[in-house]
């Protein structure tokens, strides 16, 4: 079963907005600082055991993660 790069990207950046959201609301809540690490592990933790891997220049999922993160 084909992979739509499409769907893949917009799911993630999904789980992102969702990881990011219930973060900011914890650090509200505890008055605690967080990082975009906090957000990208919060995201890697959703994620299903099979989802597919970047397949262009070497990039990990992480470095993915990082990258919607980073600018949402």
């Amino acid at each position: 079963m084909a992979i739509d790069p499409t769907s893949l990207t917009l799911d993630v950046i999904a789980r992102t907005e969702t990881a990011a959201t219930a973060v900011a609301h914890l650090a509200v809540g505890t008055r605690m600082t967080f990082t975009v690490d906090d957000i990208v592990e919060a995201v890697e933790r959703g994620l299903p055991v099979f989802y597919p891997v970047p397949s262009a220049d070497g990039a990990t999922r992480r470095d993915v993660i990082v990258q919607i993160a980073g600018t949402s």
